[in-house]
C-alpha cells in the first residue's frame, strides 16, 4: 500500500510542477489557462487520494470548492475567448 502512494504522489507531484512551468513559460494565454485547469485537477486528485488514504471526509468541501473553480473558470475563459473571436 505505502508503494502505491509513494507513486502516485510522485505522478501527482510532477503533474504539478509540469502544469506550473506551463504556467510560467506558456507562450499563449490559452496554454496558461489550460495548465492552471490542470493544476486544480491534479489539486482535486490529490485531496480525493488523501480522503481515500485516510478514510475520511473532512476535506470534501474543500474538493468540491475546487471542482465548482475548475468549472466557472473553464466555462468563463471559453465564452470569453469565442466572445472575443467573433469579433
Amino acid at each position: 500500500m505505502i508503494v502505491v502512494v509513494i507513486v502516485a504522489g510522485l505522478l501527482m507531484g510532477a503533474g504539478a510542477i509540469g502544469a506550473l512551468v506551463r504556467i510560467i513559460r506558456g507562450p499563449s494565454a490559452l496554454d496558461r489557462i489550460i495548465a492552471s485547469d490542470v493544476l486544480v485537477a491534479t489539486a482535486i486528485c490529490a485531496i480525493g487520494a488523501e480522503m481515500a488514504i485516510n478514510r475520511h471526509t473532512d476535506t470534501m468541501p474543500v474538493l468540491l470548492g475546487l471542482a465548482l473553480f475548475g468549472i466557472v473558470g473553464s466555462v468563463s475563459v471559453a465564452r470569453f475567448l469565442s466572445a472575443r473571436d467573433d469579433t
